[in-house]
């Protein structure tokens, strides 16, 4: 039984079968062309249609050729699928035929040569060897170049164009680019606008329908006069423009607001012949798959109009401080004038002849095109530009920085830019204004006292609401203008006592209890003592708790403190929203005194907490914030709400707060603390630097914190001794602005609370049911006083 040896696949071979192979993948290939071409034929089509309505003969023999072409390449096309389906079969017999004539003539040697005995080294460098060898590899390269070319012709080009083709922006991203860029709107708690977020471009999007006609008559006038007649382009300007580039070497314009509307939204800028052919088929795409009123509203909120104004209603407000229906027909031509020159809108608006000569091009061509008559083109030109001054606004700028924080934590950044949000925030901007002007008047009184900032945030307690957010004296103000006081890190000095003194009364202590403010040093450590002194310098004996925090006496807060233990009131403290505070971190007994920075907008939510009860509840500045579809994203029922406090101990609190007489041997009865008409609680501090000076106070309806002080942390005049001279005055105007005209509201008595009063003096107090009461009147020891002024205690 013979065996058949295998046939080895040679270097021929290989050069042979490749293009075989290849060409037919064509099928595929040649299959995608046809589609395209089909379409090239009906865009062609089309262009007929026109051309023949429109008369212009050169042009449609042009295209009439161009379609008859296009029909006979699809001919060939259709050869092509034969010629690849039988390429296979028809060189495999063609390798057959080339194999045996091989075999035949060189495999064995020709009966009437003389029969010369061959080596199997010698036989294959005979002559006839060698040319069948030579005529084998010449054959496969005519097989591998003409493979080759076939490849090229009939399947890179047509694949390149195909993919070409398909890389284009599909015609359904017009409207999704275009939502794509929505301002995000921040509102004041009335609709009043503040600010609107946006990156590079600002669009106002608005209905077709509440564009008056006269504006768009004026767009289309300069713009595409026939954009209602043709089917996305404008053949003779596109020889017009195509002569200009190729013969003249400059490119023209010559695109339909369908083409523009293209350019600004699915492509790039950049004036290319490349880009311009992508601009063609695209405009015709558009056409097929939008209305002509669709297209016109796409361009007319898409358009760029100068600086970041995009869209004509964004155009209005920015150049005229109106709404896009509004608009006159002299304000409507000038806008008419921007598209194609967007960025000279500011020497327009600066110069009042050139903007002239602008609206009256456009106006002509109105007049030459029958839209308008001459009068109301004499009456437009009359009729004057009043431009609004060109300046990007922003209210209460602290404030909205504050907001855009927020939002990006909550939605991220990209939605905050691009998302179309609207945010109508807590803030009244009425009341916001009047207190920025508050600030500068207090502030500029102040400079004797070397204060040159200010800054007021007010609460609404029930809600947790910022009503109103003053961060600086002038956020412009070079600089440090920008610098927001409200959320930034700094000692509260004396107001944390508040915190000192519910931990105390969360403990068990009452008001009436007595703590004596003498001498006091208490060993640190490794040698150190801390030996706190009253910012009066002076000692006051034997003082009730209601008296020592009233006065806002040093040396109680801190023998309090160290009774009840720095962590403990540091853990309070967090319990109350004081962001960053943590138990166990080196505090030491200054925490009373406000060794431990924190926010002014946190610490006057402290204060919230007292007139809330007791309900710790976090601060916010939303009402509502909704998507660019209308849906609210801000739920104000998932803010979560908890018992910081007893509501006994915060109406102790409310109490002494409220509490004029108590103070009156520190700051006097009738003091900037007092409001007359009103019970409103307050607590003033200063920092032993004089660096920081600061009043918080509150009623049922609002909580107010001010702070003065300097940005570069350089301190204030040394004479000044507490917050009554610096914060107070304008916390004393905030209030006022707040209250006056509005009915007085006093502080519910909670269940298990009590009032004692001793007769015998004449002394009340309240009282937690259950506490211990002491003795209100007790007989003065003064021997006991002397001995403990001079006494220092030592721990």
């Amino acid at each position: 039984m013979s065996s058949r040896k295998k046939k080895k696949i040679g270097t021929v071979d290989i050069l042979i079968y490749v293009p075989v192979f290849i060409g037919s993948y064509a099928v595929l290939s040649c299959i995608k062309v046809f589609e395209l071409a089909t379409k090239c034929v009906r865009f062609s089509l089309a262009l007929i249609s026109f051309a023949g309505k429109r008369g212009h003969k050169l042009v449609q023999v042009t295209l009439a050729k161009v379609s008859k072409l296009t029909t006979k390449l699809v001919g060939l096309f259709k050869k092509v699928f034969v010629l690849c389906l039988e390429m296979p079969n028809k060189y495999a017999f063609k390798l057959k035929q080339v194999y045996a004539k091989f075999s035949i003539e060189h495999a064995r040697p020709v009966e009437s040569e003389p029969k010369t005995k061959y080596t199997r080294k010698s036989y294959r460098h005979t002559p006839a060897v060698k040319a069948s060898k030579l005529a084998s590899v010449l054959s496969s390269i005519k097989l591998f170049a003409g493979g080759s070319l076939f490849s090229l012709v009939f399947i890179a080009l047509p694949v390149s164009a195909y993919s070409w083709y398909r890389g284009l922006p599909q015609p359904d991203l017009l409207v999704e680019n275009a939502q794509a860029n929505r301002p995000t709107k921040i509102l004041d708690r009335n609709g009043q606008p503040l600010y609107e977020i946006y990156v590079d471009k600002k669009y106002a999007p608005v209905a077709l329908e509440k564009i008056p006609k006269h504006t768009i008559l004026a767009t289309l006038a300069v713009e595409d006069h026939e954009f209602f007649d043709h089917s996305g382009v404008r053949p003779l300007s596109i020889l017009r423009a195509a002569k200009a580039t190729i013969i003249d070497d400059h490119m023209q314009g010559g695109s339909t607001i369908t083409q523009q509307l293209i350019k600004n939204v699915l492509l790039t800028p950049e004036r290319t012949i490349t880009r311009k052919l992508k601009e063609l088929f695209l405009a015709y795409a558009v056409e097929q798959r939008y209305t002509k009123d669709e297209i016109l509203g796409l361009y007319l909120n898409n358009i760029p109009y100068g600086g970041v104004a995009w869209g004509i209603e964004s155009a209005a407000q920015k150049l005229f401080a109106k709404d896009v229906w509004d608009l006159t027909l002299g304000e409507s031509a000038f806008l008419a004038s921007l598209p194609s020159s967007p960025s000279a809108y500011v020497s327009y608006a600066s110069n009042s002849e050139a903007a002239k000569r602008r609206q009256s091009a456009v106006l002509n061509r109105m007049e030459e095109l029958g839209i308008i008559t001459s009068a109301q083109n004499a009456e437009a030109l009359a009729e004057g530009l009043n431009f609004a001054p060109q300046h990007e606004y922003i209210k209460a700028p602290h404030f909205v920085s504050y907001v855009r924080k927020e939002l990006e934590s909550r939605y991220g950044n990209r939605m905050v830019e691009y998302g179309g949000l609207t945010v109508k925030t807590s803030l009244d901007l009425d009341l916001q204004t009047k207190l920025e002007e508050v600030v500068k008047t207090e502030v500029a009184k102040d400079l004797y006292l070397n204060i040159t900032n200010g800054a007021v945030v007010v609460l609404d307690p029930r809600t947790g609401e910022i009503l109103a957010y003053v961060g600086s004296v002038d956020y412009f103000k070079e600089g440090w203008g920008a610098y927001d006081v409200i959320t930034a890190q700094r000692q509260p000095g004396s107001t944390i006592k508040v915190v000192t003194y519910a931990l105390a009364f969360e403990k068990g202590k009452t008001a009436a209890d007595t703590v004596v403010d003498g001498p006091l040093t208490i060993q640190l450590g490794g040698g150190k003592t801390y030996s706190p002194v009253n910012y009066d310098g002076r000692y006051h004996g034997a003082v009730s708790l209601r008296s020592a925090l009233a006065n806002s006496y040093n040396i109680p807060a801190v023998k309090l403190v160290k009774d009840f233990g720095p962590d403990n009131m540091v853990a309070l403290g967090n319990k109350l929203g004081l962001a960053g505070w943590e138990v166990n971190d080196t505090y030491g007994y200054a925490v009373t005194l406000g060794g431990k920075e924190t926010r002014l907008l946190d610490l006057t939510n402290v204060y919230a907490t007292f007139a809330r009860g007791g309900m710790y509840r976090p601060t916010t500045p939303f009402i509502s914030i909704k998507d660019s579809n209308g849906f609210n994203l801000y739920d104000d029922s998932r803010i979560v709400e908890y018992r910081a406090i007893s509501e006994e101990t915060a109406y102790i609190l409310t109490n002494i707060l409220s509490d004029s007489w108590a103070r009156a041997p520190a700051f006097g009865s009738r003091s900037a603390l007092y409001i007359p008409g009103h019970t409103v609680a307050a607590k003033t501090g200063t920092t032993n630097d004089k660096r920081d000076n600061y009043t918080v106070g509150y009623t049922l309806a609002y909580t107010v914190g001010v702070w003065v002080g300097n940005n570069d942390n350089s301190p204030m005049n040394p004479y000044l001794a507490s917050g009554v001279d610096g914060a107070a005055p304008i916390w004393n105007k905030t209030m006022h602005i707040l209250l006056d005209g509005r009915e007085a509201e006093n502080f519910p008595v909670p269940s298990g609370i009590f009032t004692k009063t001793d007769n015998k003096c004449g002394r009340s107090e309240v009282f937690t049911r259950g506490s211990q009461v002491p003795n209100l009147c007790p007989e003065p020891d003064k021997d006991k006083e002397k001995n403990e002024a001079k006494h220092k205690d030592k721990d």
